[in-house]
């Protein structure tokens, strides 16, 4: 525990600063300390909101993140409230899961991560978008490929 508090997280173990405007800015990191291994790390968010762009509607869902880490690992309280900052943001879903993905590989630099939405409907209609990415040139953008092949 010690060597996690001279990593200098910002948002863990102090009081939360919940912004309703997206703001990445807010993740933080630390260092994996198994980074030779490959393993799953999963979030689910189940109280996801954004607004709808065109009617300024809520939008609800859970939010799914997977990924094998390398050397550096999302820490959730910056996870949580980098998600929340969504709150007020007009965006479509498919549109959220993807800046979600690509804010966390610019973010962490993963062997593998994907994001699901599962979007409660509105007008009848579910819409459950996903995204994925593989580190290019290594097996894990094999396994993106493949995951995105047989995604249901």
């Amino acid at each position: 525990m010690e060597q996690r508090k001279l990593e200098g997280l910002k948002s863990l173990g102090h009081e939360a600063k919940y912004k309703s405007t997206y703001t990445p800015e807010v993740l933080e990191t630390f260092e994996n300390n198994h980074p030779d291994n490959d393993y799953w790390v999963r979030f689910n968010c189940p109280e996801f909101t954004s607004l709808c762009p065109i009617t300024g509607q809520p939008d609800f869902a859970e939010i799914r993140i997977s990924y094998i880490p390398d050397k550096k690992m999302v820490e959730s309280k910056s996870l949580k409230l980098y998600l929340f900052s969504f709150r007020d943001e007009g965006a479509f879903h498919e549109d959220c899961v993807n800046v979600i993905m690509k804010d966390l590989v610019k973010l962490m630099d993963p062997k593998y991560l994907e994001v699901t939405g599962l979007f409660v409907p509105r007008g009848g209609i579910s819409i459950y978008p996903y995204a994925n990415y593989g580190r290019p040139g290594t097996r894990y953008e094999d396994l993106a490929l493949r995951r995105l092949e047989t995604h249901e």
